[in-house]
């Protein structure tokens, strides 16, 4: 049934969905008018970290325009408005395998509540036909149809992603549009986040200001840092956050006033700083996600 996973690897997986699913739902509630997101963020992480597991990306919440990719600084004041719309996305893992989930929440009003219908169908009609062999210009036709089919456009660069092990892109994309680029075919075993945007805008995303997410690069000269501190920061930075996505937020619990120092470490290209992914005409954004495990009948949705 899971060529490529043991019952081991399995049971972790099923542990650290049911963790994300929790602290996707219980995030979601969190979000009112007023409620700080750093608020947010922090609750839904520790939600994560009480339930045993281990955090796979810092909390994203991206409002209105900004598909994904936002993630509040340790001091950062912003706050839910009325008429948001708020794309909640969470990671978990255990013991290195990632369950990745989202849901989207309009604060305190209505007017979203079709497109934010038409992501969520899309990823229904994806997880419907995922199964192994399928190419994948299938599922991204499906999601684009399912979301077309509400007035809107799905996102047409901005996929979901296979995981494995401490990697949370590992190389294969899902696509909301039907492209020959993204033509891969599952196997079973392989673990897939899905993950549709629906929008009014361009169905296009273009990068913005940086997201307070960072990644260690995966291999580096430690021989080009000359500044001490630096080169000590670097060394920690890589054995506490390993392959997985940080927040600046935990950057500075470890290394207070971290600004310059991710400023250097950047500049270096010893860390990559994800950039904010705003739709290009400034449409608003819904999304939905679900982590899915291919099996010999079609696939098991674990978050």
């Amino acid at each position: 049934m899971r060529s490529s996973m043991n019952d081991e690897m399995y049971e972790k997986y099923k542990l650290a969905g049911k963790i994300a699913k929790e602290a996707r739902t219980y995030g979601a509630d969190l979000i009112k008018p007023g409620v700080r997101f750093l608020e947010v963020a922090n609750s839904v992480e520790s939600k994560i970290l009480d339930a045993g597991a281990g955090l796979a990306f810092p909390v994203n919440i991206s409002v209105n325009e900004i598909a994904a990719h936002y993630s509040p600084k340790h001091n950062d004041t912003s706050v839910f408005k009325k008429g948001d719309v708020v794309k909640l996305d969470v990671g978990a893992h255990v013991d290195g395998y990632i369950a990745d989930t989202a849901i989207t929440v309009e604060v305190g009003t209505n007017k979203y509540q079709d497109m934010i219908k038409a992501s969520a169908d899309g990823l229904d009609a994806a997880i419907k036909l995922m199964k192994p062999g399928i190419s994948l210009v299938e599922i991204g036709k499906a999601v684009q149809e399912t979301i077309a089919s509400y007035g809107y456009k799905p996102i047409d660069n901005l996929t979901g992603h296979s995981m494995r092990r401490y990697v949370i892109h590992s190389g294969m994309s899902v696509p909301s549009v039907p492209s020959m680029l993204q033509n891969a075919k599952p196997k079973v075993g392989d673990v897939l986040a899905i993950e549709p945007f629906a929008t009014d805008g361009a169905g296009h995303v273009s990068s913005g200001d940086g997201s307070n997410i960072y990644l260690c690069k995966e291999s580096f000269n430690p021989r080009i840092i000359r500044d001490k501190r630096v080169k000590i920061v670097s060394s920690k930075m890589k054995v506490k956050f390993k392959t997985l996505p940080f927040a600046q937020r935990w950057f500075e619990d470890l290394f207070p006033n971290s600004d310059i120092s991710l400023r250097k470490l950047a500049f270096l290209g010893l860390i990559k700083h994800y950039p904010q992914l705003i739709e290009s005409k400034k449409g608003i954004v819904t999304q939905k996600e679900h982590t899915v495990i291919l099996n010999e009948d079609g696939c098991e949705v674990i978050t």
